[in-house]
């Protein structure tokens, strides 16, 4: 469990499901010269500009599960919702898109509130492009976790609340895949029996592509703790070259992305590959994904990551953003949303979620993959540095 405390354009919408999240009544003021004529504010019709990097389920969760709670607290309330992009691009084009606003001199920025991943962090940091705005979050003291402070060993406290914690796993047929591997060396030579029946996305049209990609190198190193954790050597890197050109010499099947590697894995086109795991639950719900499929993470490990919420600095409507923000990050939101609609694992301190979750809601998120695999297998991905030359030397070699 503590893994679980560390651990196109969309134009909004007036359609979702409400969380039972409450807020303070609207204020009053006085008005006339002895103060005895109390007369209530007309409430306040906020507008809110978000952006989410991910792939299409990061809309939904805004669209169909937040929009409409906000609208019911705040009515007349309008939220624009835009998606950047699936994986680490998706997160580039917003840092992009909030430094060239600075670098023009403007005052107020269009973005108001983002979702964005790890990577991104050191940059939008750097460029002094997000608000401090932690501080002023009705649910600060849930702020717990390890990567709520150091993200890729980019210190980020008070920048980020993780929306949630996203871990990827092997999603498998048991009817293809009769003994499931235990480790990657397992792994490699049931890919090497079995051609094209593995599939994966590469590293660049998703982030469990590159889960994979990672997880093979710290295996083929050992060098995890010190890729995770820093500081950085350049001489690790010396390993790589072989490494990645092994990796890419396994006759695998490459997808199209997160979704299409769940699209061929239920289509039978792939008899195993890494994924997301709320993203195949996801599917199993909505009857898209074979429920007697499963879910595995191998010895050493294979990693998972936050996604965060952040607010630049600039952004033009800040107070809506922090009340969005508010409901984003509340534990009722957590519970209702995040775990039982999204099979995430929460964000924000588990003790104050998991009470608000249902049994059959913690049952699912922990079907196949249990606390302790979480503990003991769920790794970090890379500090920055080592991120970004994995990435390079993926595409070189």
């Amino acid at each position: 469990m503590n893994v679980l405390c560390a651990l196109t354009v969309t134009t909004v919408v007036s359609a979702g499901c409400a969380t039972n999240t409450t807020v303070p009544n609207t204020p009053t003021s006085t008005s006339g010269t002895n103060g005895n004529a109390a007369a209530t504010e007309a409430p306040k019709k906020y507008e809110l500009n978000l952006i989410t990097a991910g792939d299409t389920n990061m809309t939904d969760l805004q669209e169909k599960n937040v929009v409409l709670s906000f609208q019911k607290q705040f009515p007349g309330a309008q939220v624009r919702v835009v998606n950047s992009g699936a994986g680490d691009g998706g997160t580039q084009k917003i840092f992009e898109k909030l430094k060239a606003q600075k670098d023009a001199g403007k005052k107020e920025w269009d973005i108001d509130l983002a979702i964005v991943h790890q990577s991104g962090m050191q940059q939008l940091i750097d460029n002094d492009l997000l608000d401090k705005w932690v501080p002023q979050s009705a649910n600060k003291q849930y702020v717990v976790s390890s990567d709520s402070k150091n993200s890729l060993g980019t210190n980020v406290e008070g920048y980020v609340i993780p929306l949630f914690h996203s871990q990827v796993a092997f999603a498998y047929n048991p009817d293809k895949v009769k003994k499931f591997p235990a480790n990657f060396e397992e792994l490699t030579a049931w890919i090497k029996a079995n051609p094209k029946r593995f599939g994966y996305n590469g590293i660049q049209n998703g982030a469990s592509g590159v889960a994979f990609a990672t997880a093979f190198t710290y295996w083929k190193s050992g060098d995890y703790k010190k890729m995770s954790e820093g500081p950085f050597d350049a001489a690790l890197e010396q390993k790589w070259p072989a490494i990645l050109k092994e990796l890419k010499a396994l006759p695998v099947t490459y997808t199209n992305g997160n979704n299409g590697t769940l699209d061929m894995l239920n289509r039978g086109e792939i008899d195993m590959g890494p994924v997301w795991v709320d993203m195949f639950n996801l599917w199993v719900d909505e009857g898209r994904m074979n429920p007697n499929f499963g879910l595995k993470i191998l010895d050493p490990g294979i990693p998972g990551q936050p996604m965060y919420v952040v607010i630049p600095k600039n952004a033009k409507n800040k107070e809506a953003a922090l009340k969005y923000a508010d409901l984003l990050t509340s534990p009722e939101t957590q519970a209702k949303v995040i775990v039982e609609k999204n099979s995430w694992y929460p964000g924000i301190d588990a003790t104050v979620v998991l009470p608000k979750v249902s049994e059959e809601g913690k049952k699912k998120l922990f079907k196949d993959i249990t606390a302790e695999d979480l503990n003991k297998r769920g790794q970090s991905f890379p500090i920055n540095t080592y991120f970004d030359h994995l990435k390079t030397a993926y595409e070189k070699n």
